[in-house]
């Protein structure tokens, strides 16, 4: 995106400002001054989806180190990160990091998705009094015993 072109280059070089918006971006400056960036959906998509979760990486590192637990109302779209303690959202935030710097390196927020997806899942079972029990419950030797294999019936 070396070049800037005008308004009027887009009816007399249209081929080439395409190519360049194909390839990743073209400048056009139009009438009034105002610089536009012509790109590929894709791009742009991807633009606004790495928006987003760097939003989130945001969100998760206020509440870390606030210490607290925000309102529902602060964090908005992000209220279920609510049920995560100052551990598990570090060991989050990490994670998206590490999915964020990969997610830029790819061109694609896939492996940033995933991380998400797998901590909201994590997060559903947590909000569930029963579930959050057995999965942050402590236990015993005195819980478990030993399951008999079960007789073939004849």
């Amino acid at each position: 995106m070396s070049t800037i072109y005008t308004a009027s280059d887009l009816s007399r070089k249209r081929k080439e400002v395409l190519r360049e918006a194909r390839e990743g971006g073209a400048h056009v400056r139009d009438t009034d001054g105002l610089s536009l960036v012509m790109l590929p959906e894709s791009r742009l998509t991807f633009l606004e989806r790495m928006q987003e979760l760097t939003g989130l990486h945001v969100v998760i590192d206020r509440v870390i180190s606030r210490g607290s637990a925000e309102s529902v109302r602060d964090l908005g779209s992000n209220s279920w990160i609510r049920v995560f303690d100052r551990e598990d959202l570090i060991e989050f935030a990490n994670e998206l990091g590490d999915a964020l710097q990969a997610a830029r390196g790819d061109q694609s927020s896939e492996v940033a998705d995933e991380v998400i997806e797998a901590w909201r899942v994590t997060s559903r079972q947590l909000e569930d009094p029963l579930r959050r029990e057995v999965l942050l419950g402590s236990s015993t030797d005195s819980d478990f015993v030993v399951a008999e294999r079960p007789s073939e019936t004849s």
